[in-house]
């Protein structure tokens, strides 16, 4: 049977199980985001419940603890995420009020009373004589209220209970929530165990995955798609041309293919742009250091830091019914501003 867990996870599963018989009332895994965290917080949460763990401590699959996880209705554990709620759901703000209600379908944020409900959980005796098991993710969800009803418990823990608590944004929590749980980091895999295991779930070119996902195997996993490579190739190739692009083209282009995936590539051209300039490094397009480089030593860094800032800010705005095509254009006509220097013949 393969393991629950991912190969780069194989060091921490062995030193959490050293603790398994004095575990914290709170752990929290934190960590960039793509690299298996909440497949790692399950298993941990399957494997403490389990009767009867193998000599890995990973859970037997066979008990009747097992049983009742596999089925997805064991009494004495709870997922807590951010869930559909209709229309009757918390609005884009962190304290939940009148005036935020009913204004969106899909939750963004994990509710006060989602939290509240644990207390049919931890008040009551666990129903096979062990542990009591709460997931929380990812937990920079919380809302205001949410998080001050978790902190209430994590500052009472409550017997017999743990609360695994998931984050991408650790600096996103209350200093007063992290200061109550015991942290574990969860590092990203070497590049080349990444790349060995994209090779094995068969993508193409690990490579060029894990460099547009940052190094996250499960982020670059999904990026696995031909044709999303080109198209990334495409608009990097148009990059290249510096100030000899042709915005109008370019953002009627990719403003009808896929605005918020040309913001992407923009940041994270700009990024190895400042990079190459700063270290001499490229982190997202290894395949065109060599035109990053020369563009780098002529580039306006003052005007490409300030470009960043528009950059983000137009992300932040991705999904506002904003003209993408005007927005796009203009945004490349100030990238095509950023190199005076350049001498062309």
């Amino acid at each position: 049977m393969s393991e629950p867990i991912y190969p780069w996870q194989r060091d921490l599963w062995q030193r959490l199980m050293l603790l398994r018989e004095r575990m914290p009332h709170a752990i929290l895994l934190h960590g960039r985001p793509g690299i298996g965290k909440q497949v790692f917080a399950q298993a941990l949460a399957d494997a403490l419940l389990c009767e009867s763990p193998d000599a890995e401590g990973f859970a037997c699959g066979l008990c009747v603890s097992c049983g009742w996880q596999g089925q997805g209705n064991h009494p004495d554990f709870r997922l807590i995420e951010p869930e559909d709620r209709g229309e009757d759901e918390a609005g884009d703000s962190l304290v939940e009020t009148a005036a935020t209600a009913k204004t969106r379908k899909k939750s963004r944020y994990i509710l006060i009373d989602q939290v509240r409900a644990l207390g049919d959980l931890v008040g009551l005796t666990s129903h096979r004589h062990g542990l009591r098991v709460v997931i929380l993710q990812p937990a920079e969800t919380l809302n205001l209220s949410a998080a001050n009803a978790l902190l209430k418990m994590l500052e009472e823990p409550p017997p017999g209970t743990l609360f695994i608590l998931v984050t991408h944004q650790l600096p996103r929590l209350l200093p007063t929530i992290r200061s109550r749980c015991h942290k574990v980091a969860m590092s990203m895999p070497t590049r080349s165990a990444a790349e060995s295991w994209l090779a094995e779930q068969g993508v193409g070119d690990p490579l060029f995955c894990l460099a547009q996902s940052g190094g996250a195997p499960l982020a670059a996993l999904e990026a696995d798609s031909p044709d999303l490579r080109e198209g990334i190739d495409a608009f990097a190739t148009q990059l290249a041309r510096c100030e000899r692009i042709d915005p109008a083209a370019s953002a009627a282009h990719w403003s009808k293919e896929d605005y918020a995936l040309a913001l992407s590539v923009l940041q994270k051209w700009s990024y190895d742009l400042v990079s190459c300039r700063l270290a001499r490094q490229t982190r997202y397009y290894p395949a065109q250091a060599a035109s990053l480089q020369a563009m780098a030593k002529s580039v306006d860094l003052g005007a490409l830091l300030d470009f960043q800032r528009k950059l983000a800010l137009a992300r932040a705005q991705a999904t506002h019914p904003l003209n993408t095509e005007l927005q796009l254009e203009a945004l490349l006509v100030i990238y095509s501003q950023l190199f005076p220097a350049i001498a062309r013949p």
